[in-house]
Formats: structure tokens, sequence, C-alpha cells
């Protein structure tokens, strides 16, 4: 659940990660890449958490690192494993995600949050630092990647794709949060501007490029891809994000349905989730916990044309990730 500080000003300022642990190649940091060893939890819910989970997929470590899914609704307690027979992950063996953090630190009494990666032989939380997780899936696990996986982090446009992901984050990823919790008027009005701002310049950017750095899918693509995809759904009218729809941004809806169509994407969406979630845990904007009947998503799958502008979803070698969803593993 999302904590909903403020400064003086009324801007919504964001909870660090507190745990910031990394699981790497070698083993330095004290947490080895094992197939197996670990479990990512996540919730359909979150566009965070999906960043690790199409991540996860586009690069096909399915097999390597098993995936638990959180009830969309959350109680006092947070996270909780209610979608589970019995009401508990069938590997973790516990009823709250919370269980992992207190494994791993029993003195915490922050908060609980997705996407959270636990090592399964102690059921100790090793990361919740949501921006380093896909990018250590892409590096540090790199030897168990699927044969003609993309490569979402090429390390000769790593600078441009550090520029393009902190623009996106301030003013997007981020900038929906800042004017939806906002407790002042001011503070709402320079996120819905600043946010506005930047989905124009975004706009321009992908005008006459497929995607947003290169000419194939990348780490960039996948973080804007998840606020996206939230847009009508969520952010447009319980967030105040009203000046326009997503659908209504001629280039962004072409580029939004372009990433939705290609494989991997659309098996990590899942709209009933995302609005149960939002309309009905964050109650202080939403007090009837009624959820929206729409808006119509018949729209994902017309034709967006974006092919036209060239590049390559996966890269000149790469591969599409088997088509099967995965909603429901567990």
């Amino acid at each position: 659940m999302t904590k909903l500080t403020t400064n003086d000003s009324g801007e919504f300022v964001r909870a660090g990660n507190r745990f910031d642990d990394r699981i790497t190649a070698d083993g330095s940091s004290g947490w080895l890449v094992e197939p197996g060893r670990y479990r990512l939890v996540v919730s359909l819910a979150c566009p965070w958490a999906s960043r690790a989970v199409l991540v996860r997929r586009l690069l096909g470590l399915q097999d390597v690192i098993s995936l638990a899914i959180a009830d969309p609704i959350q109680d006092e307690r947070s996270w909780r494993f209610t979608l589970d027979p019995d009401g508990r992950d069938p590997v973790l063996g516990i009823r709250y995600l919370a269980e992992a953090y207190a494994a791993a630190d029993p003195s915490y009494d922050g908060g609980v949050s997705v996407p959270a990666i636990v090592d399964v032989p102690s059921g100790r939380l090793v990361t919740n630092d949501y921006p380093q997780i896909t990018l250590d899936l892409s590096t540090e696990w790199r030897e168990y990647h699927r044969p003609g996986a993309p490569d979402l982090y090429p390390q000769e446009w790593r600078d441009e794709i550090d520029e393009i992901n902190e623009l996106v984050f301030t003013d997007v990823n981020n900038g929906v949060y800042r004017a939806g919790f906002a407790a002042s008027q001011e503070a709402y009005e320079q996120a819905y501007d600043a946010l506005f701002a930047r989905l124009d310049w975004l706009s321009e950017r992908l005008a006459t490029r497929r995607y947003l750095v290169g000419d194939h899918l990348t780490e960039a693509d996948v973080r804007l891809f998840t606020t996206l995809v939230r847009f009508d759904a969520v952010y447009h009218g319980h967030f105040k994000c009203n000046r326009h729809k997503l659908t209504e941004l001629p280039v962004l809806w072409a580029y939004a349905r372009d990433l939705y169509q290609t494989p991997g994407f659309a098996g990590t969406v899942n709209f009933d989730h995302i609005k149960r979630h939002y309309y009905q845990v964050l109650d202080q904007l939403n007090p009837s916990r009624i959820v929206p009947a729409g808006p119509d998503l018949s729209g994902w799958q017309d034709p967006h044309h974006r092919e036209e502008l060239g590049g390559t979803p996966f890269g000149p070698d790469g591969t599409p990730p088997p088509d099967v969803s995965e909603l429901g593993v567990r």
C-alpha cells in the first residue's frame, strides 16, 4: 500500500527502499545468482512490480526465478497471499509478505512494498529496490536468459537509458502519484503540469522513432509502458490526471498499443487487479470503493502501424518469448 506522505507544501513524497541488497553473478554482494533459490513477489496491480514481471518474462527467467502473486486488495498488514490455497504462498509458506520483511529485520516497522525478492531457503527478504531489480535481471542473471532474449540494458545505450528513465520517473511514473496524492492545489497543479509537459515531450520524441532509446526494446520502454497501460483505467480519473486520456494522445496511444501487442507484454497485464486495487485500497481518494466499469479495453488490439518507423522489438538477432500467459502462475 502506498503511504501518503506529504511535505509542508502538500507535495507527495515517496518513501525510499529500505532493503537494497543485490543478487550478483559472482556473489560479491552476499547473495549469489542461483536458479531456484529466489522468489519474486509481486502484485499485478502495481506498476513498479509489473516492471519486474515483464522483464522476467521477456528474458525467459520463469524457470529460474519463481513468481508469487499477491492479492490486489490489501489489509492492515499490506500484501497478502489470499489468492493461494489456505491463504499461504505455496513456496514460502507465509500469509503476508511482511513476514519475509520481519525475517530480514525483526525491528523493521515501515511499509511493505512490491516487487520484493525473497530468499527461499531462509525466508528472508533480499531486496525491494524496484529500480535495481530489473536492471540486475538484465545484467547479473544474463547466464540464464533464454536464447534470443533482448538486451534491455545495452552497455552502449546505458547513459541515454538512465537519463530517459530519470525524466520519466520524476514526471510520469511518480508524477501521476504526485498529482493524485497532492495535499494542496499548488502541489497538484505543479505535478499535473509537469506530467503533461513530459507526455508531450515523449510524444514528440516517439513521433519519429519506434522505441525510446535505440532500435529495439529497452528498460526505458518497460518503465514507461507500465504507467501508460494504467493511465486511462486509473490515473486519468482517480488521480485527476485528466487533461487528456491516453487514447487522445495519438503518438503515445499507438506506442502503447505497439508494446501491448508485442509478445510478452499483454500476458503480464491484469486490468481487473489494477482497477480493484486502486479504487478499493486507496479509499481516501474513493470512499465509496466503487470500481468503475470502464474504460473500453478493446482498442488495445487495434492496428498501430508503428512498425513503419523501423526497428525490431527484440533486436536483430532476438526472438519473441513463447506466447504463454503467466497470470495464473504462483
